[in-house]
């Protein structure tokens, strides 16, 4: 689920047409042919605008993926399946979606993941390598450091723009629900089943939206907030981070298999980090390559997910010693759909850096330890020098017409917070249910028998849980797959930090 070590009011969008509107586009039937990758999988593409506003206009080949039900006799439907990102392959998530969902779940649905719009097979978003890797510090120190970020994001856009083409400017989750909506009518389908994680919880919220009547179940699981102004967004980001250090140091305080257990775990951060500072932390295997503060807050971010704290411990007390095992760096690749994505569904725009510097000292306050939130800081650094306006700016849930939808997320999340959850829930109390998972690390689904069963009951017999559920903790194993790097996921908003991704 992780990877390893790796209230704006008022706004409308108007880049989409409206829902109605949309479904006036001529839709064809896929044509399944077996998976390059995998033969048992089906693969295919779905012809579909670039601007669902023009729908007669420049097309692109949406990639899906699909896993039949093994019980074709049982079949319920369709489930349609997010992986989060933004920029996360839902068509390598159907391929490997036998080994996430239970035999149950498997047995009663096709399970069909699409690559979303902009995003890997589906037209992604591309960039050349060579601006991508001329980033200045997204840590600014002044007006001129500003400047010099705001002119490279607006630089980089301007690359990203010319490669990928007028999909660059469309690549935002109200386009990817509209696709949602002509796959369901592709498929022959009156209502689909849902699942998405992370980023894909946005997808899903905003298609019960706009398309709610078309649902039969929706499960979102790690929650996004997208009512969040720039302020709260970097505050609760940070707290989130925070919270996921504080139950590490809990953790290696209880557990003896922990390589730190028995130190004062604060006091060795703080003080690698200060090591960091100076310059006196260097690669693994390359002593000439030093390793900053931020590489080792990324690390350990990335590490929350799982959370793989054994590993992430060990490579902590071994990179204080200078007997870390290399590891590889993830490169900079050229499809970049990170910030075509997210800065057009957020209006995050910070104006100067008094502004900025104000945001990064608060970040500090709320979390001491991680320095503020990797990810929240990278998303907010990755918008500076954009336009203000947007395709799909921020407002409350409001859903009107769908089922009661299954909402899911740990109390101790490092890129989804709690906080979150509570807040999406609350803002669409009569049409959401949020089942709270009491452990640690993102994407819950699969955390124990509680949440897996509860989550195939709602998905199955529509069983929905009462307001309030819980599921316990369940402490994290010593070694994981993660943790060994057999788990890959897509960069968040830079290379080796995991964006919202399940």
């Amino acid at each position: 689920m992780g990877t390893a070590f790796a209230l704006v009011v008022g706004l409308t969008s108007t880049a989409s047409a409206d829902p109605v509107e949309a479904r006036g586009a001529d839709i064809a039937a896929i044509d399944w042919k077996s998976c390059p990758e995998l033969a048992e999988v089906e693969c295919g593409t779905l012809r579909l605008p670039v601007d669902w506003a023009e729908p007669r206009g420049e097309k692109f080949d949406l990639a899906v993926a699909r896993r039949k039900a093994t019980n074709p006799a049982n079949r319920i439907g369709v489930l349609l399946i997010n992986p989060g990102g933004p920029g996360g392959s839902g068509v390598n998530f159907a391929l490997g979606a036998n080994r996430y969902f239970s035999t149950a779940v498997q047995e009663r649905f096709d399970i069909i993941g699409f690559d979303p719009r902009g995003v890997a097979r589906s037209r992604p978003v591309t960039c050349s390598v060579d601006v991508l890797q001329r980033q200045p510090s997204i840590h600014p120190t002044d007006q001129a450091g500003f400047d010099a970020l705001a002119r490279y994001n607006r630089e980089l856009a301007a690359d990203c723009r010319e490669r990928t083409g007028p999909m660059y400017d469309h690549a935002d989750t109200i386009g990817v629900t509209d696709d949602i909506d002509a796959l369901r009518r592709s498929l022959g389908e009156r209502k689909i089943n849902y699942y998405g994680v992370s980023y894909g919880t946005l997808i899903g919220q905003q298609y019960a939206e706009r398309y709610g009547r078309d649902i039969r179940a929706m499960v979102i699981d790690s929650t996004m907030d997208h009512s969040l102004d720039t302020r709260r967004f970097a505050e609760s980001e940070a707290r989130t981070a925070e919270d996921s250090f504080t139950e590490f140091v809990k953790w290696c305080d209880r557990t003896t298999s922990c390589a730190l257990h028995g130190r004062d775990v604060t006091r060795f951060w703080d003080d690698l980090l200060a090591k960091a500072d100076r310059g006196e932390v260097t690669a693994p295997g390359d002593p000439t390559r030093e390793i900053t503060a931020d590489d080792i807050i990324g690390a350990a971010f990335s590490a929350f997910y799982g959370p793989d704290w054994q590993p992430l411990a060990a490579f902590l007390l071994d990179l204080a010693a200078g007997t870390a095992t290399p590891r590889a760096f993830a490169p900079v690749t050229a499809e970049n759909p990170f910030p075509a994505v997210f800065c057009q569904d957020w209006a995050i725009r910070v104006k100067n850096h008094r502004e900025f510097s104000t945001l990064v000292h608060r970040a500090r306050q709320i979390a001491p330890h991680m320095r503020g939130s990797a990810l929240g800081h990278s998303a907010v650094a990755g918008c500076v020098g954009l336009p203000e306006k947007v395709n799909n700016p921020q407002h409350r849930l409001d859903i009107d017409h769908a089922p009661e939808i299954l909402m899911l997320n740990a109390l101790h999340d490092p890129a989804t917070g709690y906080e979150w959850a509570v807040t999406a829930n609350r803002q669409s109390r009569d049409t959401t249910v949020l089942l709270t998972y009491e452990g640690w690390g993102h994407g819950v689904y699969d955390r124990s028998e509680c949440t897996r069963g509860k989550t195939d009951s709602y998905l199955i017999d529509r069983r929905v849980p009462r307001h309030g559920t819980r599921c316990a903790a369940v402490e994290p194993p010593t070694t994981t797959a993660r943790a060994t790097g057999t788990a890959q996921l897509p960069a968040g908003p830079k290379p080796g930090l995991p964006g919202w991704l399940g």
